[in-house]
């Protein structure tokens, strides 16, 4: 799955335009690497997001393509926040 959509279906950035532009912005990196919008993601990476001054890692656990907003902080699992 492109990260820019993970990010979307996980709730994790709102909507999918604000996660692509923050991908070209240099704020999103998966596995320690500058993504790019299209940066595929699997179960057991890493991305790390930057929001202002703040900084998010989280691991993905799960990739579907549709879930409900009940279930969808169960997608990832935060590994670090600053």
């Amino acid at each position: 799955m492109r990260v820019d959509k993970y990010l979307k279906v996980s709730r994790l950035i709102k909507r999918r335009t604000v996660a692509s532009e923050s991908c070209d912005k240099g704020r999103i990196f998966v596995n320690g690497r500058e993504a790019k919008p299209a940066t595929a993601v699997k179960p057991g990476d890493e991305i790390r997001i930057t929001f202002g001054t703040k900084t998010v890692a989280v691991k993905v656990v799960a990739t579907p393509e549709h879930v409900r907003a009940e279930e969808a902080s169960t997608l990832y699992t935060v590994v670090e926040e600053v």
